[in-house]
């Protein structure tokens, strides 16, 4: 029963004790990308993000957008900073609510280039 001596732990080691990592990894590059839109948008509604998204990176699907939210709530990169309700004529009735996100406390925007000359040629031609 030699093994049981040693059962201490990492007591003759100086290195510390291993992060155990299962699971998939939490980054996300849509995710990371959404997180650049907003960082200039300061407050938009998912809708909004998958339009200006589809026009700087490659085309995604309005799920994913809506997923990667849900998860970035989750993960404090996202934020609901307010639900409105609007009156409209829309094919379910007459009224929407609309749930506008902004950047959460984990977030951390890269100033991603592509997202910064996007929103600055908009910005110039408005």
């Amino acid at each position: 029963m030699a093994d049981e001596d040693n059962s201490g732990g990492n007591e003759g080691s100086s290195a510390p004790p291993k992060k155990e990592t299962r699971g998939r990894p939490t980054k996300s590059e849509v995710r990371q990308n959404m997180i650049e839109i907003l960082f200039y948008m300061k407050e938009a509604y998912g809708y909004d993000i998958y339009r200006h998204y589809k026009k700087i990176f490659a085309p995604v699907t309005l799920r994913l957008i809506y997923y990667h939210l849900k998860k970035g709530i989750e993960l404090g990169e996202f934020k609901i900073s307010s639900v409105k309700k609007e009156q409209g004529k829309f094919s379910w009735g007459g009224e929407v609510e609309k749930k506008y996100y902004a950047l959460g406390d984990n977030a951390k925007p890269k100033d991603e280039i592509r997202v910064k000359e996007f929103f600055s040629k908009s910005r110039e031609s408005s």
